[in-house]
């Protein structure tokens, strides 16, 4: 890669932490207030470093990232200061990744050795700011299990829609059809989690049990609830099958108008999930979509199917 376009991207990067952090403490009090004073110094130093070192002035944030500034801004705003450290942890894993890769290409460059400081700074400065305050937030898994829940429920939903409106035809039969499935669908999924977070719990206690019994230190006890979990996977569920159901439930058509509302808020989903869990958010949302586009081109057969052999006529 070109060293000055690189340049841009790692200016660019840091402009676009050190704007978030801006936003989010706005947002936040307390702890979470004070850790973003903090971290925002910090960014700033890394921003003027590299626009020093690179000689890159007048760097404005992309429409790309002003949207996305705008989506973490709105997920703080739903989910409060655990939304927030999520976001931290996220953009620390991702940060330390993007600069190991940039160092294994040019370790033996000045741009090498200008990364070591940075990678410096990040694994341990900002490090240790970042991981002290996010072990007091309260369960950030949380709310991976909701996107997770809400990625299901959209993808099987869309897929049962598709082959509904090919096999029945009809807007009361698909709706009705499609219902169902979403309801039996997120009990599935609420019984599935319940167990096992139930298994993992007791698991847990037996080997915290021997843990003190051989007088060695031992974890936290596990404070996340069967119950709480299992509700939170089912409901989310069930919103995300209602993105396919919607257009039904007004009149469409066809499956089209489920296609294309799925389309984008698995795109969405794909990328938050992706972020927060420190991966490649265009190979994520590429590979949901392709699953998203076999699973209505397969239902789309089976309903096909279903239709002529059943010879089905509602």
């Amino acid at each position: 890669m070109d060293n000055q376009k690189l340049g841009r991207e790692l200016v660019m990067g840091e402009l676009f932490d050190l704007s978030l952090y801006r936003v989010l403490r706005q947002q936040s009090g307390g702890e979470m207030r004070a850790l973003f004073d903090e971290l925002i110094v910090v960014e700033e130093r890394h921003l003027d470093f590299w626009k020093g070192f690179f000689h890159v002035e007048d760097v404005t944030l992309s429409l790309g990232l002003r949207l996305r500034l705008r989506v973490f801004s709105g997920f703080v705003r739903v989910f409060g200061d655990t939304g927030a450290s999520l976001i931290l942890e996220a953009i620390e894993i991702n940060g330390i990744r993007k600069y190991l890769e940039v160092w294994e290409i040019y370790r033996d460059q000045e741009l090498g050795q200008a990364v070591r400081q940075i990678l410096d700074d990040e694994l341990h400065h900002e490090d240790a700011i970042v991981s002290d305050t996010i072990k007091r937030q309260v369960h950030p898994e949380r709310i991976r299990d909701i996107f997770l829940g809400l990625n299901d429920g959209l993808v099987e939903i869309l897929g049962a829609v598709s082959g509904f409106y090919i096999a029945f035809q009809t807007i009361p039969a698909v709706l009705v059809a499609a219902s169902t499935v979403a309801i039996a669908g997120a009990f599935s999924m609420a019984a599935g989690v319940f167990v096992a977070v139930g298994s993992e719990r007791e698991a847990g206690a037996v080997e915290r049990s021997k843990r003190r019994y051989l007088a060695e230190e031992t974890d936290e006890e596990e404070t996340v609830h069967p119950f709480g979990s299992s509700l939170v996977v089912g409901v989310s569920y069930l919103f995300g099958a209602a993105v396919p159901i919607l257009p039904v439930f007004f009149g469409a058509k066809s499956v089209m108008a489920s296609l294309i509302a799925s389309g984008i808020v698995v795109s969405l989903i794909s990328f938050l999930l992706a972020f927060l869990s420190g991966m490649d958010a265009k190979r994520r949302i590429a590979t949901n979509l392709i699953i998203l586009t076999v699973a209505v081109a397969v239902t789309a057969l089976i309903g096909m199917a279903a239709r002529q052999i059943f010879g089905i006529e509602i």
